[in-house]
């Protein structure tokens, strides 16, 4: 990559900054003494994200969907293995269907989905640490990553980010896909909060 470049982790950063503070703010989980029950809310939110953008991802074989540049980790499996715990009470939030990923941006658009993808993983391990004892018997295993630690693998996505991803114009089209990964969370966050409080405080 040459120098007089952006880096494409710091173009992505500063790309998403504000939208990464208003998530961190806002979901159920950022709530004063969080419970099982915002832990459920938190997990039928992230599953109603990330569902259709799974099935999206799946359509392609290149970029980050090569397995031979970046081995496959869906979310939904240990999202599904937590919903379906006996340590987790009440019922499941409703919310409308979501609507399907149509992006077609190229490989270098689903790289920057990919970096709030992989960096949610990082978000899960903090939320971890602050309330696995809070939440006992619950494994949490979604914000455990299944015991997997995701900091190697963190750093085996930044490293071919950067191989496949340092022209002016793979690097625009990565930010876009960043912030509309985020968006797409985003807008559902506020259609939950906006919702009839027959549920967890928002």
């Amino acid at each position: 990559m040459k120098m007089d470049l952006p880096d494409i982790l710091a173009a992505l950063r500063e790309a998403t900054t504000s939208r990464h503070a208003e998530l961190d703010e806002g979901m159920p989980l950022a709530q004063e003494g969080p419970t099982l029950d915002h832990y459920r809310a938190h997990l039928t939110l992230l599953r109603h994200w990330l569902a259709p953008i799974e099935a999206w991802q799946a359509r392609f074989t290149d970029g980050p969907q090569n397995p031979a540049t970046l081995p496959p980790f869906p979310h939904l499996p240990l999202l599904d293995a937590d919903l379906g715990d006996p340590a987790l009470p009440g019922t499941s939030i409703a919310l409308p269907p979501a609507p399907a990923w149509f992006a077609d941006g190229g490989a270098a658009y689903r790289w920057g989905v990919s970096y709030v993808l992989e960096g949610s993983r990082l978000g899960g391990t903090v939320l971890y640490r602050r309330l696995a004892d809070r939440l006992a018997p619950h494994p949490l295993r979604y914000l455990h990553g299944g015991g997997v630690p995701p900091g190697p693998r963190w750093q085996q996505f930044l490293r071919v980010l950067r191989e496949h991803v340092h022209t002016p114009a793979a690097i625009s089209a990565a930010c876009t896909g960043a912030c509309d990964a985020f968006d797409s969370l985003i807008a559902l966050r506020r259609e939950y909060a906006a919702a009839p409080a027959a549920r967890v405080a928002p």
